[in-house]
């Protein structure tokens, strides 16, 4: 990671979590047990590169002011409830997500299903409390069944089958690239963006978002437990559909490479570039 990247992811992370500190419900809420679950995914951990992107695109654009904020939120909320769903024995399995113990394990599995419930209905409430119907049609479009449950549909129905580079691609372009794509999305909106801003980013967002996903993927073969917070060989163990598994791994990095060469390559002229062209060469080159 670049020291200009990290000065502005570093600068990001306490004003993000502080503003999912406010939005949550409180612990002391009644129901407590659900609340604590919805805290303890959230606070578990991540690099909160999806609220970054809403944020960076809402100022590429020229937006300013606090009302990103919230928003913002919305779409960690929807990541997070959509990991709680993704680690539940139905799924993955997963007994450790970033380096802790995944909330089915903590809270059991009503819990985890009900907190990953909540957070979805607060991340569109708080997207509604925006006024704006264009971004709650954008989020909803990207985690229905065309996007990332789409994606994760097909991940579940070809465990253990054949698969070809093509299927690979739908499943990685939703389940992962819609949420990156959502994200981007929302900010420029917010932002007002133009058509041709808006293609842009788009096209930047959907590129990196399925590297980033190819690059988790060949984290999982090569990954070490202890930076990635999670247990490698599950994929294998579970029999995936993934790049690595397709084409293997050498030809995976040079798609994951090609991916970010088209993202970079999408992005207009512009003075502010630099913060989306450092954050796609980390998604390429991270370790964790």
């Amino acid at each position: 990671m670049t020291s200009f990247l990290k000065s502005n992811i570093d600068a990001f992370l306490p004003v993000i979590n502080d503003w999912l500190h406010r939005l949550l419900p409180s612990e002391n809420d009644k129901p407590e047990l659900v609340h604590r679950a919805m805290r303890y995914s959230v606070f578990a951990g991540g690099k909160r590169l999806r609220p970054f992107l809403v944020y960076k695109a809402f100022k590429w654009v020229g937006g300013d002011g606090d009302i990103i904020f919230p928003p913002a939120c919305a779409i960690e909320f929807i990541h997070t409830y959509s990991l709680i769903h993704d680690d539940l024995p139905a799924m993955d399995n997963d007994n450790l997500r970033r380096g802790k113990p995944t909330c089915h394990r903590v809270f059991g599995e009503a819990i985890a299903i009900l907190a990953g419930d909540a957070l979805h209905a607060l991340a569109f409430k708080l997207l509604a409390e925006t006024g704006n119907a264009e971004i709650v049609y954008e989020t909803a479009n990207a985690i229905g069944s065309n996007g990332l449950v789409g994606g994760q549909v097909v991940d579940v129905e070809m465990e253990g089958q054949n698969v070809d580079e093509e299927t690979v691609y739908y499943i990685h372009s939703r389940k992962t690239a819609a949420l990156f794509t959502a994200s981007v999305r929302i900010g420029a909106i917010l932002a007002g963006a133009s058509e041709k801003q808006l293609i842009s980013l788009t096209n930047y967002a959907k590129n990196m978002g399925i590297a980033f996903q190819i690059t988790d993927d060949i984290l999982d073969i090569i990954g070490d437990t202890k930076k990635i917070g999670k247990p490698t060989g599950s994929d294998i163990e579970l029999d995936k559909a993934t790049y690595p598994k397709v084409i293997g791994l050498d030809k995976s990095k040079k798609v994951a490479t090609k991916l970010i060469d088209k993202a970079m390559n999408s992005l207009l002229n512009h003075r502010d570039n630099r913060i989306f062209v450092d954050l796609a060469n980390y998604i390429l080159k991270r370790t964790n």
